[in-house]
């Protein structure tokens, strides 16, 4: 009986198939599938065995992993070289800063989203209830019954604005700008939404965030450079 225990004890993790990991982490990100799961594969962000018959088989460091990969594209919209560059520092015995932003301090190193109630969101932005309704009527914050961690992001940046005498409907012109950007990206993204193959939807969304993140570079260079020409 013992030896039987010993040997239960020493045991490699039970690997799961694709189907069973799907199932693991699809509660919390319901946008993925098998195709995206074959993409990230196909990026070098994970590596998972194989059967004799060519079926993957993914262990819990490969469940794992992959948390951290979806969450910190969901949490800081990180396009997937910058989530690959950090893993593989992690992977060298590096101790890398988390990308974008993120926060140390769970068990996949990066947070679960939170969510907020309307009350919690206002006290947690320090915000009043006229921010956050002029927020919405400006389209800076999308109304809703909970909210997520960018809508407390954005809240707590307009209550900062707001004494400075900056308030949402001044910010109006930013949801037609933010509009254009997403009407450019998608004329980019055109000729690979055309693409059948299983793997054209994730290298859309995939390509999505790298000109998103680009676009962002371009804007922050423009107003540095705006700041630099009105600093005494």
């Amino acid at each position: 009986m013992a030896r039987q225990a010993a040997r239960a004890h020493t045991a490699p993790p039970a690997l799961l198939s694709i189907g069973q990991v799907l199932a693991r982490l699809t509660p919390e990100f319901p946008d993925l599938s098998s195709s995206k799961l074959r993409f990230l594969e196909e990026r070098g962000l994970v590596t998972p065995s194989r059967t004799a018959s060519g079926y993957r088989k993914f262990s819990p460091a490969d469940v794992e992993r992959l948390h951290t990969v979806l969450a910190m594209q969901r949490d800081n919209y990180l396009p997937l070289k910058v989530i690959k560059k950090y893993l593989a520092a992690l992977d060298a015995g590096e101790n890398p800063p988390l990308p974008g932003g993120a926060r140390e301090g769970s068990t996949s190193m990066l947070p679960a989203g939170r969510r907020f109630k309307r009350d919690e969101l206002l006290r947690e932005a320090g915000a009043t209830p006229e921010l956050l309704q002029e927020a919405i009527s400006a389209s800076l914050i999308v109304p809703a019954e909970v909210y997520g961690e960018e809508s407390l992001t954005v809240l707590r940046a307009l209550a900062e604005l707001a004494r400075t005498g900056i308030g949402p409907r001044h910010l109006r012109g930013f949801r037609a700008a933010a509009e254009r950007e997403i009407g450019l990206i998608e004329t980019a993204l055109v000729p690979l939404a055309r693409r059948k193959d299983v793997t054209a939807g994730p290298q859309t969304a995939e390509l999505a965030r790298e000109i998103a993140g680009q676009l962002d570079v371009v804007r922050g260079s423009i107003i540095r450079a705006a700041l630099a020409r009105i600093q005494p």
